[in-house]
């Protein structure tokens, strides 16, 4: 209930400000006389949203979420931790297997977020910490997981259970793979050097 009473009063300028432009732009008053019946008729527009908002709280949810959509994106807050890790994410155009791609760009007007895009999906997602390392970006409410180690990338949609593309290698991925081909390391079932 807190919550639906915090939307209301944020949403209730947005909604007024809306229908009062719209008021405004559909009149264009000829003379000062007709530009003061046009405030007035703005007024009421902005009383009936509000009182809308209270009778149906989903539809002016809804509206105001349509209303402030840049707004949700950049008010999700990262900590120093997620910070840190949206610097270590590659971005650019990532070649994956069967001829894929996947797009990563980080979102200039809200620093630690980047589109994740590629044929027939796209991400906006920030970073979440994990006790291995690893880089992993999320979109929650998509159920979308994009996971980077050092050698490759994958991307997961975890409501539908798919991969959607695997085998992902920036170019500093690409060189980390080359080199454990020359070099692998050793396996856990290689017998210890011995010391003498």
């Amino acid at each position: 209930m807190k919550s639906f009473i915090a939307s209301v009063l944020i949403l209730a300028p947005v909604l007024a400000l809306t229908a009062g432009s719209v008021a405004a732009a559909t009149d264009k008053p000829a003379d000062a006389k007709s530009s003061v019946q046009a405030k007035k008729a703005a007024k009421p527009v902005a009383k009936k949203t509000v009182t809308k908002a209270k009778v149906a709280p989903k539809a002016a949810a809804a509206a105001g979420a349509v209303a402030v959509a840049g707004v949700a994106t950049a008010a999700v807050l990262l900590t120093p931790d997620e910070l840190s890790i949206a610097q270590r994410v590659h971005t650019g155009r990532i070649a994956c297997e069967l001829g894929a791609h996947v797009n990563v760009n980080a979102i200039q007007q809200s620093p630690g977020h980047f589109q994740v895009d590629g044929k027939g999906f796209k991400y906006s997602m920030v970073p979440v910490a994990t006790t291995t390392g690893t880089v992993r970006l999320e979109d929650k409410q998509a159920g979308a997981v994009w996971l980077q180690i050092a050698n490759k990338s994958m991307l997961m949609n975890q409501k539908l259970g798919q991969r959607l593309a695997d085998e992902c290698m920036s170019p500093e991925q690409l060189q980390v793979a080359e080199a454990i081909k020359k070099n692998p390391p050793p396996s856990v079932f290689d017998p210890l050097p011995s010391s003498k």
